[in-house]
């Protein structure tokens, strides 16, 4: 586990809106832990804040647009891409119109400016979505569709096809964050020609031009009606013949368009909230599928309130048996956790393996086996008990006590042959030797058990 970060310091930009067209102002705050992404719209009466999270956006069209009580604010997805990608957590965005500025197009910009800012690590843990099983979704209608497949790090392929012959099919691939700034930050949006008059005809792109997207003219039109567009969007006029890309900066990487794709991609993905371990698979990928991706992903992250911890057993522990026994009191039959996994400033993970010659199988039940319920909250409270024991010096010299369990929930019977996974999370910095803990039982991915405790450290006599 990874600490959560924010910026050092606060940072400006401003630049023209691409669909309104407005001189936009917009600053990155540093933000507490466990904050994530959220953007304040300070030229609205009583400066109303939106959460970055999926379930807020209501338009894909040309963009990302996150609204919340009909204040609405676009084109977040390359700010979002930026701070997701430099591994920023917690960021207060205030901006002064209902999008964000397009600046060149694409993120190196607001990469730079987050360099330059810097950004501090925070006591809190970073929490993971970490993709288990295969994810898909499709969209019939256009053929998108995107995967997701367990992997250990956050790794993402894009690949698309147009039927046209100056872009048809292309793809790209991030296999590490770190290569974010260098290999994608610094694509740029595009657009077809054929595009750009529908979209003006629609009050949109009003600060588009050709220094700020990829412009692709594939199919001829008339000398007059190409100088007529570029009058509209107020660019110097250009050869009607010659086809290709016609934008003032020439491909900043042959498959630029891809890699801007894969871009948004990272865009939308951050607002799940979490950052996310799963190699993802897009083909012909949207703001709209990307959308409907990021929102699975929420629904299930709000199901289970905590995802069950990995566990590899050919990893050895952090703590081993013995070094339990030097710091529990407990002995048989009484110790109920056999080694810690994981271990943070703020949560612990723990295992014990459930074997069919339990003692206490003898009685609790002969003939269907069952491990008391009562046992696995024992379990849970011993591994909270490690984790308080991190927090003082001579962890050998002291002992914990529990004073209350609350909301204590028994989801799914154990039996012999599971391997339990405990998870102990601080809900707040032990006071007056007084913590409390929330904690939490698996079977595989299974919640079985669930409670809260409370514990004092006592020095032992």
């Amino acid at each position: 586990m990874t600490k959560q970060h924010t910026l050092k310091k606060s940072f400006s930009l401003q630049g023209k809106g691409l669909h309104t067209g407005l001189k936009i102002h917009i600053t990155f705050h540093p933000a507490p832990e466990n904050h994530g992404y959220k953007i304040k719209r300070t030229d609205v009466e009583g400066q109303p804040l939106i959460d970055a999270i999926a379930e807020n956006v209501t338009n894909t069209q040309r963009g990302t647009v996150l609204s919340k009580n009909n204040i609405h604010v676009s084109t977040v997805e390359h700010a979002l891409a930026a701070l997701y990608a430099m591994q920023v957590d917690n960021c207060l965005i205030e901006v002064d119109a209902p999008e964000f500025p397009i600046l060149d197009g694409s993120a190196i910009e607001y990469v730079r400016a987050i360099e330059k800012a810097g950004w501090t690590e925070q006591k809190a843990d970073r929490e993971y979505y970490i993709v288990r099983n295969k994810i898909e979704v499709k969209d019939e209608e256009t053929g998108s569709s995107i995967v997701i497949l367990p992997d250990d790090q956050f790794v993402v392929m894009s690949l698309i096809a147009f039927d046209s012959d100056i872009l048809d099919s292309q793809f790209a691939t991030l296999d590490r964050l770190s290569d974010f700034k260098e290999e994608i930050a610094a694509s740029r949006t595009f657009v077809f020609l054929r595009e750009v008059k529908p979209l003006l005809d629609n009050n949109l792109i009003k600060g588009g031009d050709l220094d700020n997207a990829i412009v692709i003219y594939e199919k001829q039109m008339s000398q007059e009606c190409f100088d007529q567009l570029a009058d509209k969007m107020n660019v110097a006029h250009k050869d009607a013949t010659q086809l290709g890309y016609i934008m003032n900066k020439p491909l900043v990487y042959p498959n630029e368009p891809a890699r801007h794709k894969l871009l948004d991609i990272i865009g939308d993905i951050a607002l799940i909230g979490k950052p996310l371990r799963g190699r993802i698979i897009a083909t012909c990928p949207g703001h709209k599928i990307n959308n409907k991706l990021a929102r699975l992903i929420r629904k299930d992250i709000k199901i289970n309130e905590v995802q069950a911890p990995v566990y590899d057993p050919n990893v050895p522990p952090l703590i081993d048996t013995n070094r339990i026994k030097e710091l529990l009191p407990h002995r048989y039959p009484f110790l109920l956790v056999e080694k810690i996994i994981e271990i943070g400033a703020s949560h612990i993970v723990g295992v014990k393996n459930v074997s069919v010659n339990e003692p206490f199988f003898q009685g609790h039940f002969p003939n269907e086996p069952v491990v008391p319920g009562v046992l696995l909250v024992e379990s849970m409270a011993q591994t909270g008990g490690l984790l308080i024991l991190q927090q003082v010096e001579e962890p050998q010299r002291y002992s914990t006590y529990f004073m209350k369990i609350d909301g204590v929930k028994f989801r799914q019977k154990v039996i012999p042959g599971d391997t339990l996974i405990f998870r102990l999370q601080l809900l707040a910095e032990p006071r007056r030797n007084i913590a409390n803990m929330k904690g939490y039982c698996f079977v595989g991915e299974k919640l079985v058990c669930e409670a809260e405790f409370m514990a004092q450290i006592i020095k032992n006599k």
